[in-house]
C-alpha cells in the first residue's frame, strides 16, 4: 500500500514515470528487428534505416528528462532550498570521500582551526580531542552532571559542519548574564550533556550530534575516563587543574594526567592504525595537545604508524606556557614527554608579522616563535616553511594555507616513495624518466 502512494493525485510524480515508460518503448521499437510491425504502420515498409536511430535517440532523451524531473520533484520537497545544488552536493561529497585519511589531534582554538581547512579537502577526518578541559562552561557540567567536558568537542563538530546550517550557529550560542544559572554556558555544551544523559554514553551522544550538524568525519575523545590535568613546575610545585596551569608564575616542568595510566578511546588507536596523515595540531602546547600524547598507548601508536606525521607548530608564544620558546623548545617538551619523536616534520611559518601587532602582543607578553632551524635538524625533525598566516589584526594560522601545505607535503611524499620504489625494483629514477619523456 505504501508503493500505490507514489499513483495518489498530486504526486508530480506519475507524469514523468508514464515519459520514462514511452521513453523505453520508443528505444525498444528502434532497436529491435522483430518488432516491424509498428514501424510499417508509423510510416511504411519502406523506412530509412536512420529511422531507428532517431527512434532510440528520442526514447533515450524521454527517459532523461523523465528521471531527472521524477528526481527534481521529489528533492523540491525535501530539500526545496538544495534543488539547485543537489549535483554539486554529490559531487563534492564523492570526491571528498576519496581524500586521505586524515587523524588531527588537539583541542583548545588550534584544532577547530586545523579542521576548518583540512575538511576543504577530505572527509576521511578524525579529530582526536582532549577532555581535560576544567574550566568556564565545561567545568561547570562537569562538576555538576559529572560529563567529560563538552567545550572542546563543540568547536571541533562545529568546524566540520556545514557552514551554512543554522545549528552550526546554534551549538556555539552562549547565553547571556540574564541568567544566572545559564550564564556563560553555550547551548551546544548543554545539548551534549542533555544527549550523554539520556543516552548513557558521551561518544553516542557525540555520534547523535554529529548527524545534526552533518558534519565531515568524526570527532572522538582521546579518553572515556574522568582525568584531570595536573603540572609539575620547576620548582617542584604541583598544580592540578587545566585552566589553573596557565595562570601560575612559574615555568612548567612537565604535566600528567590524574589517575595514571588511563586507557585511551579504542577508537583512537583504530584510526591512527589506519592514517595516513597524522597531525598535531597548533594551540595549547600543555593543556591541549599534550593531554593527548601522554595517554601512553596514543603515543606509541603513532611512533609505530607509517603514517606522514606533522607537528604544526604556534606563531606565537603562549603566557603562562610557552614563554620565551623557540620552535625547538615545543619539540623538545613533546619529545620529552613522548620519549621520542612521534612527529617527522614541522610546519612553520615564515611570513613576518605587522610591527604594530606584534607590540599589542608583546603587551600581553606574548612574541612571534622564533624558527630555530638548526636546532630542530640536531633532534632529527624536517623542517617545513609556509605562509601560514591569516590576513587581519590577529595572529593565527589560516585554514585553507594550513591545508595547502600539508597536500603539498603529502604530495611530495608519495612522489619520493615512488621515485624510491623505482630505483630500488627497476633502477630507475622517477625525475629522470619524467625529463626523458618531456623530451
Amino acid at each position: 500500500m505504501r508503493r500505490l502512494k507514489w499513483l495518489y493525485p498530486g504526486m508530480k510524480v506519475k507524469r514523468w514515470l508514464i515519459l520514462v515508460f514511452f521513453g523505453i518503448l520508443f528505444i525498444v521499437i528502434g532497436v529491435s528487428d522483430k518488432i516491424t510491425y509498428y514501424k510499417t504502420f508509423l510510416i511504411s515498409e519502406y523506412y530509412p534505416f536512420y529511422f531507428n536511430v532517431i527512434l532510440a535517440v528520442f526514447g533515450s532523451i524521454l527517459i532523461v528528462m523523465g528521471i531527472q524531473k521524477s528526481f527534481r520533484s521529489i528533492l523540491n520537497v525535501l530539500i526545496p532550498e538544495k534543488e539547485d545544488e543537489i549535483v554539486d552536493m554529490v559531487f563534492s561529497k564523492r570526491q571528498l570521500e576519496k581524500g586521505p585519511k586524515i587523524v588531527a589531534i588537539g583541542g583548545g582554538t588550534g584544532l577547530p582551526v586545523l579542521l576548518q581547512g583540512i575538511k576543504e579537502i577530505t572527509s576521511n577526518i578524525t579529530a582526536i580531542v582532549t577532555v581535560a578541559d576544567d574550566g568556564g562552561s565545561s567545568g561547570r557540567l562537569r562538576k555538576d552532571f559529572q560529563v567529560l567536558p563538552p567545550g572542546d568537542i563543540r568547536n571541533c563538530l562545529v568546524s566540520l559542519a556545514n557552514q551554512e546550517l543554522l545549528m552550526g550557529d546554534i551549538f556555539q550560542y552562549r547565553f547571556s548574564s540574564q541568567s544566572e544559572e545559564l550564564s556563560g554556558h553555550n547551548f551546544g555544551n548543554l545539548l551534549l550533556t542533555a544527549m550523554t544523559k539520556v543516552t548513557g554514553d558521551f561518544s553516542e551522544a557525540i555520534r547523535q550530534s554529529s548527524k545534526v550538524l552533518a558534519i565531515r568525519g568524526q570527532v572522538i575523545p582521546a579518553t572515556l575516563e574522568n582525568v584531570m590535568l595536573a603540572a609539575e613546575m620547576e620548582d617542584g610545585t604541583l598544580i592540578e587543574g587545566e585552566s589553573k596551569i596557565p595562570k601560575s608564575s612559574k615555568k612548567i616542568k612537565n604535566v600528567f594526567l590524574r589517575p595514571e595510566g588511563c586507557n585511551p578511546n579504542p577508537e583512537c588507536i583504530k584510526a591512527i592504525e589506519e592514517a595516513e596523515v597524522i597531525i598535531l595540531a597548533p594551540g595549547s602546547l600543555y593543556t591541549s595537545l599534550l593531554p593527548n600524547l601522554i595517554i601512553k598507548d596514543i603515543s606509541e601508536r603513532i611512533i609505530k604508524s607509517s603514517a606522514l606525521k606533522i607537528y604544526i607548530c604556534n606563531i606565537m608564544t603562549q603566557p603562562g606556557e610557552t614563554n620565551d620558546f623557540k620552535a625547538s623548545d615545543h619539540a623538545k617538551v613533546i619529545l620529552n614527554h613522548t620519549g621520542r619523536n612521534i612527529f617527522k616534520y614541522i610546519l612553520l611559518n615564515n611570513t613576518s608579522i605587522k610591527e604594530e601587532v606584534r607590540t599589542r602582543y608583546k603587551e600581553l607578553n606574548a612574541e612571534a616563535v622564533f624558527p630555530d632551524i638548526e636546532e630542530l635538524k640536531k633532534i632529527g625533525i624536517k623542517v617545513i616553511q609556509e605562509d601560514l598566516l591569516l590576513k587581519g589584526n590577529l595572529v593565527r594560522h589560516d585554514p585553507m594555507k594550513i591545508a595547502k601545505a600539508i597536500v603539498t607535503l603529502l604530495i611530495d611524499t608519495k612522489i619520493r616513495q615512488t621515485d624510491i620504489y623505482l630505483k630500488r625494483r627497476f633502477g630507475m629514477d622517477l625525475h629522470e624518466e619524467n625529463i626523458k619523456s618531456d623530451n
